[in-house]
């Protein structure tokens, strides 16, 4: 017999069908599991086991002849079904599980649900009816028994007592009966924060201290109150509750630590008090309205604010700024006195000055001791009307503490600059113009500012008393209008008038000023538009008779006849002095570095000039005949050129023709203005260096028993040639009066 399963699940065999033979079909029996007969046993009897994976099998079965393998009978089918036990436990999928309940939720707050499945067959008994219950955590937690929804069971949770409990929960099927298989998970239940604690200071009192010379906004110290709570609930915030700590201090909170900043809101001051009290409050930023009924949420504690003592610079007292002078203030006159006093306890003198970088000109002085500022120059208010000067104070005994105050000084007007007219006003006016035409209207300025403001006067100048021509009227608003008064100008005769207008102000002193109006006398269409006009202005006055220009233009002519007779007397005496010294000699200064080649060597000075004015030998005649021999001069030029150098040195010749000479030079250069001077003095001590032979100096060679040679200057050129002929010729003399 062959038998198949198919299908998922077990059936019944088909109907039966008759065979060929007509034979009555055989029943199958399918069953390998057995019993005991009459059991009465206590304890579940084992029968067999076929796990949840299918609910029925299929079986498929036929019969063959086994020798022939020949179907004998038609193929049958029938149904397995597998009928369910209690084998399978419940199990949490889902574990494990986290949840979260805030602190002092009432009983029964929900907190989460769990769920537990069962692999049996919920169709057929109870082996997959589960029920829930706490296995740990009774005490603070329950668990709906169908449900698996996990409620508080206490309403006074504490996150800050304990944050987190660890409940068991177990599920048990067949309902919960006896034989029932059971699982479990555990469930972690997070308490979360909620505000229910206020803020507390650790300390009722903090000291600080902090110097005197703090600036504003300076941070004396932080103090913090502690809060139980997480989160957003221990924000807090500060704030100063004593009127004395509002006005001097400032708190703030730091939003990263919570803590409270004290900070300088007023300058202090050690001798005004040495000793703040400040009473400093903390509260919750949020606070839950719920738990209002626990109490208040701050708290309250003393800062101490030590001030210390420094040693300060001294203070200006009152600070006054703005002082005012009159521009007409005599130099020493006091313009006003700064105040300084020492704040220290000791209080020190004070010693004051002026910082001269804000006055460099030192237009004002200050006392060292009293403090009182005189002014050091004349001032005048319409070269600088406001002055800015800093003063100094310092302790006299140590000038490191030093004090600055800004003054402003005013210099106060007084009338001391006169009206002026406001421009040089020029105005035209037609030939046949009418009597009380309108010409120009005049206006003036004035430098000085009167505090009453200005008034002016207008009249004609006492030297236009006589004028018939124009009127001048004053308006009353510091202008004056001029007018022709009378018929026509003719301009062949008059093309030009100059009027002088005095203008007067109001003072106190009143002072004036006399300005000229210049009237031109043009030609004029019928319309009156002005066609021309004479371009060249006389300055002449109205008021000038014809024959007192006539004076004058002979005083001019006179005058310059004058000038032109002495031009001409000076040039011809300047033209007798050339004749008379055509022999002028214009010496030349010239330094020589160099040994040089002699005489010929420079042309700024012609020896010959002088040879050719005097003769030498007249010189010796004078003497009773030449001197022969050793330093005297011979009779021929020839001698007195060799024997030159000599004649030079010898202190028994006589000077005075050339010394005469040279004073007379010197005296009609003196008188001569119209040339400059050129007379000169020429220096030939010093023979150079670096000279490739030796000395020449007469002052070493020159001497009657001299034995040295020069024959060797006629080797050097033709430039040593009037040397070497020279001083050849003396040696040459020397030899033969020897001999």
């Amino acid at each position: 017999m062959h038998t198949s399963v198919e299908g998922p699940g077990l059936g019944q065999p088909e109907d039966p069908t008759l065979l060929a033979s007509g034979r009555v079909k055989r029943g199958w029996v399918w069953n390998q599991f057995f019993v005991v007969e009459e059991y009465t046993g206590t304890e579940p009897l084992y029968v067999g086991k076929m796990r949840e994976q299918k609910t029925f099998y299929t079986l498929r079965a036929q019969a063959r002849d086994r020798q022939t393998d020949q179907l004998l009978e038609p193929e049958s089918e029938f149904i397995i079904k597998v009928q369910d036990i209690n084998d399978s436990e419940p199990r949490f999928l889902e574990g494990p599980y986290i949840g979260s309940v805030a602190e002092l939720s009432p009983i029964g707050t929900s907190v989460m649900q769990v769920m537990a499945s069962d692999a049996d067959d919920p169709t057929y008994g109870s082996s997959a009816r589960v029920v829930y219950s706490v296995l740990e955590g009774e005490q603070h937690f329950t668990v709906d028994s169908k449900t698996g929804v996990i409620r508080t069971a206490v309403a006074d949770l504490d996150r800050e007592t304990q944050d987190r409990y660890e409940v068991v929960i177990r599920a048990t099927d067949m309902a919960g009966q006896l034989g029932g298989l059971s699982g479990s998970t555990t469930v972690t239940i997070v308490v979360t924060d909620v505000n229910d604690n206020p803020p507390r200071f650790p300390q009722k009192m903090y000291q600080f201290s902090i110097v005197e010379t703090a600036p504003v906004g300076t941070a004396i110290g932080r103090v913090k109150a502690e809060d139980s709570d997480i989160g957003e609930n221990t924000d807090m915030t500060y704030q100063v509750k004593d009127e004395e700590g509002v006005e001097m201090f400032k708190v703030t909170t730091d939003s990263n630590t919570q803590e409270a900043v004290i900070t300088v809101q007023k300058p202090l001051d050690y001798e005004s008090k040495k000793v703040h009290t400040v009473v400093l409050e903390a509260l919750n930023k949020f606070v839950d309205p719920r738990f209002l009924d626990l109490g208040t949420f701050r708290d309250q504690t003393i800062v101490r604010v030590s001030v210390l003592d420094v040693d300060e610079p001294p203070e200006f007292r009152p600070p006054s700024n703005l002082m005012e002078v009159q521009e007409d203030a005599h130099i020493g006159s006091v313009v006003g006195v700064v105040t300084a006093l020492d704040p220290d306890t000791a209080n020190r003198p004070v010693r004051y000055a002026i910082d001269r970088s804000t006055d460099a000109e030192r237009i004002f002085d200050i006392d060292a001791n009293t403090g009182a500022i005189v002014t050091g120059k004349v001032l005048d208010r319409e070269t600088a009307g406001w002055h800015n000067i800093t003063v100094l104070a310092m302790e006299a005994d140590n000038h490191s503490q030093v004090s600055r105050a800004s003054l402003r000084i005013r210099i106060l007007d007084v009338n001391d600059n006169p009206p002026e007219l406001a421009t040089p006003y020029e105005a035209a006016v037609c030939e046949d113009a009418k009597p009380g035409q309108l010409i120009q209207t005049i206006s003036v300025v004035d430098r000085d500012e009167p505090q009453s403001g200005h008034r002016f006067y207008f009249t004609l100048a006492p030297e236009a008393t006589n004028n018939h021509h124009f009127s001048l009227l004053d308006i009353k608003d510091n202008t004056a209008a001029v007018h022709t008064q009378r018929v026509g100008f003719n301009r062949q005769e008059q093309d030009v008038y100059l009027l002088p207008i005095l203008v007067v102000d109001s003072g106190p002193p009143a002072l004036s000023s006399t300005g000229t109006l210049t009237i031109r006398i043009c030609g004029c269409d019928s319309s009156g538009a002005i066609q021309s006009c004479n371009s060249t202005a006389y300055v002449v006055s109205a008021t000038l008779s014809p024959g007192a220009l006539i004076a004058l233009l002979v005083c001019i002519l006179i005058l310059v006849v004058l000038i032109l007779l002495i031009l001409t007397l000076k040039r011809h005496h300047k033209s007798h002095l050339t004749s008379e010294d055509d022999e002028d000699m214009r010496d030349n200064v010239i330094k020589y570095n160099d040994e040089g080649g002699g005489e010929q060597d420079t042309e700024a000075y012609d020896m010959s000039a002088l040879r050719s004015l005097y003769d030498f030998s007249e010189i010796k005649g004078g003497d009773g005949g030449g001197i022969a021999g050793e330093g005297g001069l011979s009779g021929n030029p020839a001698s007195e050129l060799h024997s030159l150098p000599q004649w030079v040195q010898s202190p028994d010749l006589d000077f005075s023709v050339f010394r005469d000479y040279i004073c007379r030079k010197v005296e009609q250069a003196d008188e001569d203005l119209s040339v400059p001077p050129y007379d000169s003095f020429q220096t030939y001590a010093f023979e150079g260096s670096d000279s490739p032979v030796p000395s020449l100096s007469s002052i070493n060679t020159w001497s009657s028993s001299s034995e040295q040679d020069f024959s060797y200057l006629g080797g050097w050129g033709p430039r040593f040639r009037q040397l070497a002929a020279l001083y050849g010729a003396r040696r040459g003399e020397e030899d033969a009066d020897a001999s």
